[in-house]
């Protein structure tokens, strides 16, 4: 068969036709942090196109060495690439806008009710500050009755978008923690030894729900979902802030022309109703795309999902993207060669 490339306007005419010829199966890996909106978005497309779209969350790090193997038709990582993209022949773009937050479990603490600075979390995880009792912590939070337990710090054990986000941020606003640990998927944690290691959120999440005292960072939608104790924040611009859609959404007031491929980081912005920890998550999907079917129906999945996929992110307390960013994605898709 001879190569050719498809527009855009082309592409999506033949995903129409493909839908009703026959159902495909395609499969993507990465990310846990988009995970409970791409099994809902999955589940609705299917039930609409007959096409199944399986995602498996194995971590972003999981993810972009599986897109870059070809094992699999799309990855997801929330650390965006950039210059890897031109070397691994990708094209990258954002599907929704989410927050990590940073959680808790100590007993007679409800969600919302403590206050952590990013210096605070930074000197937590670096094993300065060990106790909940801690002056440092107790002088922004007066008026609730903090144990003296020992802190048991949570992280991921896996290669993880979220421990990007997560480190990342605390690099921004700690030199100590810039110097000493840095920003990566993966970290040489400076509690390794007293903290605990979960596998994807899921993985935080059960360790923080089961360990008294824990404290751990996870996706919003897990925090809400398992009705975990999420702490109040400050931002760059002084204020504490809860984690919302509104807060996230703050974060995300950007120009997304700006930066090539998409690649913006979300962490630490400086609107006065910015969640200190919000960030997009990505898509990655291969520039020339040899099985035409299979590439097709990745793209009419994510069309489908801007088209149709606002309100079930929302009610999963994800932020959808504005609808001139998601124009300026599927312009980048007309770079997509379907063989």
């Amino acid at each position: 068969m001879k190569l050719r490339t498809l527009t855009l306007t082309a592409a999506l005419s033949v995903f129409a036709f493909s839908q009703v010829a026959n159902a495909t199966n395609v499969t993507g890996a990465g990310a846990s942090f988009p995970q409970p909106i791409y099994v809902q978005w999955a589940m609705n497309y299917k039930s609409e196109t007959g096409n199944q779209v399986n995602y498996q969350s194995i971590g972003s790090s999981g993810g972009v060495k599986q897109i870059i193997s070809r094992t699999v038709d799309f990855g997801a990582s929330d650390s965006p690439m950039k210059e890897e993209l031109k070397k691994n022949e990708l094209i990258q773009f954002p599907t929704v806008i989410g927050g990590v937050v940073p959680v808790v479990n100590i007993e007679g603490i409800e969600p919302g009710q403590l206050k952590l600075t990013g210096e605070l979390l930074s000197d937590i995880y670096l094993g300065n500050i060990t106790k909940w009792n801690d002056e440092k912590i107790k002088a922004i939070n007066p008026d609730l009755n903090l144990p003296d337990g020992r802190i048991t710090t949570v992280f991921r054990a896996d290669g993880s978008g979220t421990s990007f986000i997560f480190t990342h941020y605390l690099s921004q606003v700690s030199r100590d923690w810039k110097e000493k640990v840095g920003a990566a998927n993966t970290v040489k944690w400076p509690t390794s030894a007293s903290g605990a290691a979960g596998k994807g959120n899921e993985g935080v999440s059960i360790y923080v729900g089961r360990v008294k005292n824990s404290i751990g960072y996870v996706e919003y939608a897990y925090a809400k979902q398992n009705k975990m104790s999420y702490v109040q924040l400050k931002n760059a611009a002084g204020n504490f802030v809860l984690p919302s859609q509104k807060s996230f959404a703050a974060a995300a007031n950007v120009d997304w022309r700006k930066t090539k491929g998409f690649s913006l980081v979300l962490t630490n912005q400086s609107d006065a109703e910015a969640w200190p920890l919000a960030a997009a998550t990505f898509i990655l999907i291969p520039k020339e795309v040899s099985d035409k079917q299979r590439g097709e129906t990745v793209l009419n999945f994510f069309d489908w999902a801007y088209r149709k996929g606002d309100e079930q992110a929302q009610k999963l307390d994800y932020v959808p993207l504005p609808e001139n960013v998601k124009e300026l994605v599927r312009e980048e898709w007309k770079n997509i060669n379907l063989k």
